[in-house]
């Protein structure tokens, strides 16, 4: 029988294949990623961090549920699958949102390496900002059906988060858009949606 790996903080950094991350037992309290075949781990969001998660989800699932043509899932627990990449590469964004998860298909015949998303958001923290502010803008281009990434900053004051969003053209990231806190965004992405950058509204 093959080793099942115990895996922790202390293999931040360590090689794992794909066979090895799924019967890995995982110590709780963290956050694992796995990119180009390396485990990152990070501490689990704090509360703020939650706080702003919760308050980004409720207007993003109503919409999902009133316009389930232009998305039809949103989820805090959802990989992403970057292909082409030199190793297993899955960051898990803060939120996904998919413009056709299978709702039909039987729950548990689900996987995501068969789902894409078109819309992944990520919210800052001051212990890892970098993997956001760099790595995942490279990483999500390189899938296509990624058409926005959002990332919301609330490092200098959580009641006053900033928005800053990637859209898509063609193979690359238009020029980013800075949305100050109080401010107010709106995408052809999601016809009718408007987000006003206020957590505590």
């Amino acid at each position: 029988m093959p080793t099942i790996l115990k895996l922790g903080p202390a293999d931040h950094g360590r090689a794992i294949t794909l066979e090895e991350a799924q019967t890995a037992h995982w110590q709780e309290g963290y956050r694992y990623e796995i990119i180009d075949g390396k485990i990152y781990v990070s501490p689990l969001p704090n509360p703020p961090h939650d706080r702003i998660l919760r308050w980004l989800y409720r207007p993003l699932d109503r919409y999902a549920e009133r316009h389930p043509e232009i998305i039809n899932y949103v989820t805090s627990n959802g990989k992403v699958i970057v292909e082409d990449r030199p190793g297993l590469t899955e960051p898990e964004p803060d939120l996904v949102a998919f413009q056709d998860y299978p709702l039909n298909e039987p729950i548990d015949s689900v996987r995501w390496e068969n789902l894409s998303p078109v819309l992944v958001v990520e919210i800052l923290s001051g212990d890892n900002a970098e993997k956001d502010l760099e790595r995942n803008v490279e990483l999500y281009l390189e899938i296509p059906s990624i058409r926005e990434y959002w990332i919301l900053d609330p490092r200098a004051d959580a009641d006053n988060p900033t928005l800053t969003v990637y859209r898509r053209r063609g193979q690359r990231w238009q020029r980013p858009i800075e949305v100050p806190s109080g401010g107010t965004y709106t995408t052809r992405l999601l016809p009718g949606f408007s987000l006003r950058v206020d957590p505590r509204g």
